[in-house]
């Protein structure tokens, strides 16, 4: 499902945890009917206790609390936080849970990587940012660079929309005097929609918005993404705007979180640039963010890589925005990072390591890793399910999740 385009709106950039995660907490400790959270992750940090505490406490006051994490990203959270939650009137919901075997977690495929907060149907919160202290920058070195955006205004209904018809096809209970208007009112004068990415209906809806984004800009691309390694189709686009003259940079990992990712996004180096695109590598801590402006008005923030898992697999949650307010506060914030912490990719150093030295395994692995999530996906596998915990969550069991 993807939303229609919504006039009316508001869009406030968040940078990095220290800001969004006020604005959150805030949002629910304000909230009057009804809390609406999907997260990859979860940890009990003081991210987490800090969110679970304003749940609780919503939840206390007669608000209707509803969080969704997933299976994989958050499989660590104790009893002893799960039924402070539970016990308070808090229903969670655990995408596709599945014990560890020998210590490995085997639900590797099919994550729900979405991030999206919806407060009251007339406030919502989506982007790249977990809720764990690895996005603080107190957390050292390894603390994330990302981004989400605040949304007011219609949208925002679309988006708490959403997130309940999740909730309705896995057969969890609604209290139907609780649903809020479908739309909010106007708030501003920006528009945007919703756009979400599954393996049913909606295969490839974040790479087409890209792609038509792409292949419709005139002036300037400026991608910033953290694991970069597209279809060849979206690359063509990317390649064919720089030969046409639009100016296209992106800025990708230079101080990974995970070095595989860094190498496969290596191997496309010398293509791009060798069409006019720039490549930098942000180097202060691990990118971990998924925005993109293009020209004066079209940007995008949300939880999609443009790698296999996240164009192929993962369950995906991007907004894309028509505003030359937000897409000129997104812009100044990545020059910023170019001017600031990144390093320009020079050609004559773009092979580098043990692929670069062998071409033929280059070409073996590039193959591989763009087919590997396609292969995965056909094989037959069981049906992900949401298992839900907390007072009359349920009202049939064995749902489907969307």
């Amino acid at each position: 499902m993807s939303s229609p385009w919504r006039e009316g709106n508001e869009f406030v950039l968040l940078e990095n945890g220290e800001a969004y995660y006020p604005r959150v907490n805030e949002a629910i400790s304000q909230a009057r009917t009804e809390v609406l959270i999907e997260t990859f992750i979860l940890f009990d940090d003081k991210v987490g206790r800090a969110l679970r505490q304003v749940l609780i406490d919503a939840a206390r006051r007669g608000v209707q609390v509803d969080i969704t994490v997933d299976g994989y990203g958050s499989d660590t959270l104790s009893d002893e936080f799960i039924q402070g939650l539970t016990g308070a009137g808090v229903r969670l919901h655990v995408f596709d849970p599945r014990p560890r075997l020998m210590g490995v977690r085997t639900n590797l495929f099919r994550r729900m990587h979405r991030k999206i907060v919806a407060v009251d149907g007339r406030l919502a919160f989506i982007g790249g940012i977990n809720f764990s202290a690895d996005h603080l920058p107190d957390f050292g070195p390894m603390a994330k660079q990302d981004y989400a955006v605040q949304v007011r205004g219609p949208l925002a209904s679309d988006m708490a929309n959403y997130v309940r018809d999740v909730l309705k096809a896995a057969r969890v209970s609604r209290r139907r005097w609780r649903r809020v208007p479908k739309l909010a009112p106007p708030k501003g004068d920006a528009s945007g929609r919703l756009i979400v990415r599954d393996n049913d209906a909606n295969p490839t809806s974040i790479e087409s918005a890209y792609r038509v984004a792409i292949r419709g800009a005139h002036e300037d691309i400026l991608i910033a993404n953290a694991y970069f390694f597209p279809g060849y189709r979206l690359l063509r686009d990317l390649v064919d705007a720089a030969r046409r003259g639009v100016r296209v940079r992106l800025i990708l990992q230079g101080e990974p979180d995970m070095k595989v990712a860094q190498k496969a996004a290596e191997m496309l180096y010398d293509y791009l640039e060798s069409a006019g695109i720039v490549i930098y590598e942000y180097c202060d801590r691990p990118l971990h963010g998924k925005v993109a402006c293009i020209d004066q008005r079209w940007a995008t923030v949300g939880s999609s890589n443009l790698d296999p898992f996240s164009l192929a697999l993962n369950l995906e949650a991007n907004v894309v925005i028509h505003d030359r307010e937000f897409n000129q506060a997104l812009r100044d914030n990545l020059e910023g990072l170019i001017d600031q912490h990144c390093r320009r990719i020079a050609r004559p150093t773009t092979r580098r390591g043990w692929l670069g030295r062998r071409p033929w395994t280059s070409v073996l692995v590039f193959h591989f890793l763009r087919r590997f999530p396609a292969w995965a996906g056909s094989l037959p596998a069981h049906k992900p399910r949401l298992e839900s915990l907390g007072a009359d969550a349920i009202a049939e069991t064995g749902g489907e999740s969307a």
